[in-house]
């Protein structure tokens, strides 16, 4: 029992020593995969299974989903960011938190 709670302890304070830095990662990540697989899907006109091969080295936690009717890519890192990219004509995919 003393184990499990100094691996706890451990845990949670190395989240908390560099949680800004895991969300700040986790966040250029969203914002690249997002950008990226909306651009590969409705650009380039690939599958989005075919879009997550893109992906660089260390965005393993980085998970694709599209909205086909939306023409958007939503990458997310569960419970530390998510980031949305639409496809508009004229102006090819924006992130979301781009838009006014």
């Amino acid at each position: 029992m003393k184990a499990l709670l100094a691996i706890a302890v451990i845990i949670g304070g190395v989240a908390w020593f560099y949680g800004d830095a895991m969300a700040g990662y986790a966040r250029a990540g969203t914002a690249y995969g997002a950008k990226n697989g909306c651009s590969c899907r409705h650009i380039g006109g690939r599958d989005l299974a075919s879009c997550r091969d893109d992906k660089v080295d260390g965005m393993a936690a980085v998970f694709l989903t599209e909205d086909e009717d939306d023409k958007s890519v939503t990458a997310t890192v569960p419970l530390i960011a998510s980031e949305t990219a639409r496809y508009h004509e004229g102006f090819g995919c924006v992130l979301d938190s781009w838009e006014d």
